[in-house]
C-alpha cells in the first residue's frame, strides 16, 4: 500500500502550543470568577477548544459559553509570539513532503483564527496544503473520524492511503475510526498511551516522518 496523503493535526504536532491555551484558558476564566488549575485542563486535550475550556467549567460548577473561547482566542493571539512553540521540524518537513510530491492537509480541532495564527508563527506557505480543515468545519469531535474524513475528502485522497500524524488519544481514535494509518508523537502523551489508543507507529521526534513514510510505505522519486 502506498501513501499519497499526510493529514497533520496542528496543536502538538507542528507547534507547542497547548502551554498557550491552557495559559489563555486560565486568563478567561479567572476573569469569569473561576479559579481553575493548569491541570485541569489535560484531560481535554485534542478534542477541541469548546469542549478544552467547557470540561473545566463543568468541574467547578460553572456554566460555559462560546464567549469564553472568542476571548481565549484574543489572548492566544495576543500573547502568540511569546507562547507558542514552533517545532524545530515543522517547516523543513512540511516542506520536504510538499518537494516529494505528497498531499499535505491539515486537520486541527481548533478553530480557522487559532490555525491561521499557527501557521503564521511556523512561517509556511498555505499554499502547500491540499487541504486545511477546523473544528469549525465538522460536528462530532475527535475521537470522532469526521474531521480526518472531511480532510481527506476536500484533499482529494482515500482514507486507506492518508497517513494521520497526532500528539493525542483522541485524535489516534479519530485517525483509525476513519480507516487511516496512525503516527503518534510524544509531546504531549506517552510512547505506551499512543500505542494503546491505536497508533500504528510512534516517534519522538518527527524530523523523522520522511524516512518513517519511506520505511513504511516505500521511497517516492
Amino acid at each position: 500500500m502506498s501513501i499519497e496523503l499526510i493529514i497533520f493535526d496542528m496543536d502538538g504536532v507542528l507547534v507547542n502550543s497547548e502551554p498557550a491555551i491552557t495559559f489563555a484558558s486560565l486568563q478567561t476564566l479567572k476573569e469569569r470568577g473561576i479559579d481553575a488549575e493548569y491541570e485541569d485542563f489535560k484531560p481535554f486535550t485534542g478534542m477541541g477548544d469548546d469542549k478544552f475550556i467547557a470540561g473545566v467549567c463543568e468541574k467547578y460548577g460553572a456554566a460555559y459559553d462560546p464567549s469564553m473561547k472568542a476571548r481565549a482566542y484574543e489572548i492566544y493571539i495576543e500573547r502568540a509570539d511569546e507562547w507558542v512553540q514552533v517545532f524545530p521540524w515543522s517547516k523543513p518537513v512540511l516542506t520536504a513532503l510538499h518537494c516529494k510530491g505528497y498531499r499535505l492537509a491539515v486537520a486541527s480541532a481548533s478553530d480557522l483564527v487559532k490555525v491561521e495564527c499557527n501557521l503564521r508563527q511556523i512561517g509556511i506557505d498555505t499554499t502547500i496544503f491540499d487541504a486545511i480543515v477546523t473544528g469549525s468545519d465538522v460536528a462530532r469531535k475527535k475521537p470522532a473520524p469526521d474531521i480526518f474524513l472531511k480532510a481527506a475528502e476536500k484533499a482529494g485522497g482515500e482514507p486507506s492511503r492518508s497517513l494521520v500524524v497526532e500528539d493525542a488519544v483522541s485524535g489516534v481514535m479519530a485517525a483509525k475510526a476513519a480507516g487511516m494509518t496512525a503516527l503518534g508523537v510524544t509531546t504531549s502523551f506517552d510512547r505506551n498511551t499512543l500505542l494503546d489508543a491505536g497508533a500504528d507507529r510512534v516517534t519522538d521526534d518527527l524530523s523523522e516522518l520522511p524516512a518513517i513514510v519511506a520505511e513504511l510505505f516505500g521511497v517516492r522519486e
